[in-house]
């Protein structure tokens, strides 16, 4: 039988996957071109909010329960720039995130979550962090759902 710690991190992972399986295929039903649009001046478009989950993904995830989540490299304010590149570039960042993110999750033990983490300074159990995660990604994802639907207009396909 699985101890609640256990159970806690089973399910965190499967909310994971979930996120992610959401967010590409949103992705997937855009062109290069839609990737980058905007829908208008001061809205994210689905690339900068890959670029986004991603570096947050790397930065929090690298060494989850010995360094600081917000990693001294990490340039945030630069992952809301728009800039055109590569879909391929894109999907390699945001792919790394993720494999950073799961290979961390992957490697923690139940009694890692009563752990202190430290993100931006601030010291919290890692349970916390793990939440405060998903709860960032879902929205986040949410947003690139959003995002796709619209710019994908007819051509959209349900995702459930």
């Amino acid at each position: 039988m699985q101890t609640l710690g256990e159970l806690y991190l089973e399910t965190v992972t499967r909310n994971f996957r979930g996120l992610r399986s959401y967010a590409e295929k949103a992705i997937e039903q855009l062109d290069d071109e839609q990737l980058f649009a905007s829908v208008d001046p001061r809205s994210n478009t689905v690339a900068t909010l890959m670029r986004h989950l991603a570096g947050n993904m790397r930065s929090r995830w690298t060494d989850f329960l010995t360094t600081d989540g917000e990693k001294p490299d990490r340039r945030r304010e630069l992952e809301f720039e728009k800039r055109l590149e590569s879909r391929d570039e894109l999907l390699a960042a945001w792919n790394g995130g993720w494999e950073s993110l799961l290979a961390e999750i992957a490697a923690l033990r139940e009694e890692d979550l009563q752990k202190e983490v430290t993100i931006k300074g601030e010291r919290l159990p890692a349970m916390l962090a793990i939440n405060r995660a998903v709860q960032h990604y879902a929205y986040h994802v949410g947003q690139i759902c959003y995002l796709a639907k619209h710019l994908a207009g007819d051509r959209w396909n349900a995702m459930s």
